[in-house]
Formats: structure tokens, C-alpha cells, sequence
């Protein structure tokens, strides 16, 4: 068996193995800003992102607030909508309407996940599917599983987690083995469907797989994205392989006191580390990126709103 293909990206991005998601976020965000600003000189306006949070869970409070700050920082309008956590159906279907309405929003996210009892899966379907920068409306969906990536708008921590795997392994993936630990419609099927798009030979792993880590050890790309702490070590990693963890997962840290927690990811980074070609930390990896690809988003969608194809970013 051939070994998998070393680390080529830049000893910035990748030091002793570990693929920095800050240092990659930025330069994304970087190209961003100079696209951003090059719209605003020919539409008259600035690209806009609304976000939408119902309630008040502190993570996701957090992650909207880090999303809006980034924007701020790009130049983008940015609008926050934030609703009570026990507003009905009817109320939230409205608001997002009406966002879909807006001239200057380009793009809409609906922090997930939504109280109980509103359904998540409607609001979805309410997106214009041009704003959708989350990339989970039916059509984007749709038109990512036909191959056709130009006119859709991608989720982003899968997209994020492709950027990552060429920051290790190169432009270039073609050939490449990408196991994917995972099946949700969230990450695990959109990230299959853009490694295939990259010429990778792609194997979707999940709960219900036989000896996971024969299959898992067979990948030059090792894409963890199934939600519990430590489920990938070293037996399910070929040596010299790229690893991206997905996976967000909050833990006991009795180390830092009887209460403390801590964030980590869905691959025991301890064990796997020194076998791994390449891999993400948890946090500081695909975390970022999900961010930088979601500013990508927004700013494709105002440029297809526009009709400009010659912003390169």
C-alpha cells in the first residue's frame, strides 16, 4: 500500500504537523476584504449578512456575535435580528421573509439549533436559496449532489474542511482517499460531495460500518465529523494521513477544577498527532474556517445578485 502524501503547504499554516485554522481563516478573510471592497466600488453598496437568533444559548450567542464582528470587519452590512426564545412559527417565518425582501441583505443564516417546538426544517425551505449562505436549502442541496457547484452555495464548515486538506496536502487532491466519519446533511454527505468534486476517490464511514478503523485506515484524507469526544485514534489512522476534526465537543476538565470544561474534538488528538501527516486541533481548526467560509458565501451571493462574475476573491 502506497503511504499517504506528506504535508506541502506553508510552514506558517502547518507547524509540526498541526494545520493552524487561524492562519488559513485569515488569509481567506484577507482575499474577502479586498473583494468586498471592490464591490462596494461598483454596486454602491456594501454586501450584506443578517443573521437571525432565536433565544438565548450563550454558545450560540457567542458564535453569532464572533460571525457579526467578522463581517463588521470586511466591510459587510451586517444585521442581527434576535428573537425570543418563545416566539411561534409565524413570527420567525415572517422575519425571515422579510430578510428575503431586503436589497441590502445578501445573505441569511438562522443560527441553529431552534427551540423547541419551531421547525427548523420550514424555515429552511423559507431562505431564498440566493441568500441561503448556510447552504442547506433543498435547492443548493440539490444542485451540490448534481455536481453543479457554480450556481449553489456550499455549507461551510465543509467547504472550510476542503481549504483545510489542500493547505496540507496541495491544490491538487486528485487520487486522493477521503474517508468521511459521518453522514449528516450538515457536514458529513455536503463534505463527500465537494471531495468528489475535487477528484478524490470519497468512502462515507459511519455508525453502522463494519471494522471502522480498516476503513478509516485506509484514507489519505480522514475527515472525522460524527459529534463524540475521542471517537478516531490511532488505529484508525494511516500513518502520514491528513486528519480534519470536525467534531466541537464540550467535556469534563477536572484537571482545571471540579467544574471546569473543556472543547475538544472527535479525534483523540493525543494519540493521533504523532501518526498523522497533518491535522487539525480542536480548537483553532475547522472552527475558524466555518466563519471565513460563510464571509465567502455572503459575498458570492452579492456578487450572483449583482451580476458580477470579474470580483476574483
Amino acid at each position: 500500500m502506497a503511504a499517504a502524501p506528506q504535508p506541502t503547504g506553508r510552514s506558517d499554516i502547518i507547524i509540526d504537523g498541526i494545520i493552524d485554522g487561524k492562519a488559513v481563516a485569515a488569509d481567506i478573510t484577507a482575499h474577502i476584504a479586498t473583494g468586498s471592497a471592490r464591490f462596494v466600488e461598483k454596486a454602491g453598496r456594501a454586501p450584506g449578512l443578517a443573521v437571525v437568533l432565536v433565544g438565548d444559548d450563550p454558545a450560540s450567542a457567542v458564535y453569532v456575535r464572533n460571525k457579526g464582528k467578522t463581517a463588521t470587519r470586511l466591510g459587510f452590512y451586517s444585521v442581527q435580528e434576535t428573537l425570543a426564545a418563545d416566539i411561534d412559527q409565524k413570527t420567525l417565518a415572517d422575519t425571515v421573509r422579510l430578510l428575503n425582501d431586503d436589497d441590502r441583505v445578501d445573505g441569511i443564516l438562522v443560527q441553529m439549533p431552534l427551540p423547541s417546538p419551531l421547525d427548523a426544517e420550514a424555515i429552511i425551505d423559507l431562505i431564498d436559496p440566493q441568500k441561503d449562505v448556510d447552504g442547506f436549502h433543498p435547492v443548493n442541496v440539490g444542485r451540490l449532489a448534481a455536481g453543479a457547484r457554480a450556481p449553489c452555495l456550499v455549507p461551510c464548515t465543509p467547504a472550510g474542511s476542503v481549504r483545510l486538506a489542500k493547505a496540507a496536502l496541495g491544490d491538487d487532491l486528485s487520487g486522493k482517499h477521503a474517508v468521511i466519519v459521518g453522514r449528516s446533511t450538515i457536514v458529513g454527505r455536503p463534505a463527500a460531495q465537494l471531495f468528489l468534486a475535487e477528484n478524490c476517490t470519497v468512502t462515507i464511514a459511519h455508525s453502522r460500518t463494519e471494522d471502522l478503523p480498516a476503513v478509516t485506515r485506509t484514507s489519505d484524507i480522514l475527515v472525522a465529523a460524527v459529534g463524540r469526544a475521542g471517537l478516531i485514534g490511532a488505529e484508525h489512522v494511516k500513518p502520514g494521513a491528513c486528519v480534519i476534526d470536525v467534531g466541537i465537543n464540550r467535556i469534563a476538565a477536572p484537571e482545571k477544577g471540579p467544574d471546569a470544561t473543556k472543547l475538544v474534538g472527535d479525534v483523540d488528538f493525543a494519540t493521533v498527532a504523532p501518526i498523522a501527516g497533518a491535522i487539525t486541533p480542536v480548537p483553532g481548526g475547522v472552527g475558524p474556517m466555518t466563519i471565513a467560509m460563510l464571509m465567502h458565501n455572503t459575498l458570492t451571493a452579492a456578487c450572483r445578485r449583482a451580476g458580477f462574475t470579474d470580483i476574483d476573491f
